[in-house]
């Protein structure tokens, strides 16, 4: 018998192991959702309700709302963290990730909003992609059917998404959106960053690029309902702007 015969009766590899061609299939199983909510007791149970029915590992963190939003998370069979004060969008996140990523078996976390704009039926949309590219983070993207999208808001999102691609040299078609799924070991890196409101989202960006990670999106809806936007334009404009200057800083420091 040759050598050649050998190694492929024995399934060896000449030059050592053969390296494993195959990644862990990303399914309900391994992929934790995270619902940050913010007196969202009209909408929370639903949304979290059908979250469960797509993924298996549920957890909702009520950032010190007053309303029934804890108590009526508790009643789609999720889990619930409560904080006692509010503290912003951004640390609701990582009160969330601190948690989601000490489980093991965890590969990847998904956030999406309570309010009912982010549809639990289109999660298979990330698990998809997930297992297509590998990516470090799957972020929403609505701006391939913007019909539904107030003009202010698809303007504000593209002009935004465009400076943001920019500044960490990959393509973020929709920059702004909250639905986005990401691998467990980008979520501890997320534990440190400064931000802890609505610009937490667009470090996450800065961060998984200077990682070297690779950013793809998947094709979500646009659901505007009866929820009353949290964003205060001028505010957070401002704040946008002077988080998108310290990272241009940080992108650009000698490493």
């Amino acid at each position: 018998m040759s050598l050649e015969e050998l190694f492929e009766e024995h399934e060896i590899c000449p030059c050592g192991p053969r390296p494993a061609t195959t990644r862990r299939v990303i399914d309900r199983t391994n992929v934790a959702a995270l619902i940050p909510a913010y007196f969202e007791a009209n909408h929370i149970a639903d949304v979290a309700r059908r979250v469960c029915t797509q993924i298996d590992c549920v957890l909702v963190v009520d950032d010190g709302s007053t309303d029934a939003t804890e108590t009526e998370a508790r009643t789609s069979g999720a889990q619930v963290i409560r904080h006692a004060q509010n503290q912003g969008k951004g640390a609701a996140i990582k009160t969330g990730l601190r948690e989601l990523a000490a489980r093991p078996g965890i590969e990847y976390i998904m956030i999406l909003d309570g309010d009912g704009q982010h549809s639990p039926e289109e999660i298979p949309n990330f698990l998809e992609e997930a297992n297509r590219s590998g990516a470090e983070l799957i972020v929403g993207n609505r701006m391939s059917d913007t019909r539904t999208m107030p003009l202010v808001r698809k303007l504000t999102n593209r002009t935004m998404s465009a400076l943001i691609s920019g500044l960490i040299g990959q393509s973020v078609p929709d920059s702004q959106c909250g639905f986005r799924m990401f691998r467990r070991d980008l979520a501890l890196a997320l534990l440190d960053t400064a931000s802890s409101n609505f610009d937490f989202e667009t470090e996450m960006l800065a961060i998984a690029a200077r990682r070297g990670g690779r950013i793809a999106a998947a094709p979500i809806s646009t659901i505007y309902g009866d929820e009353v936007s949290k964003i205060r334009p001028v505010r957070d404009t401002i704040r946008f702007f002077k988080l998108m200057a310290r990272l241009r800083r940080e992108m650009h420091a000698p490493k």
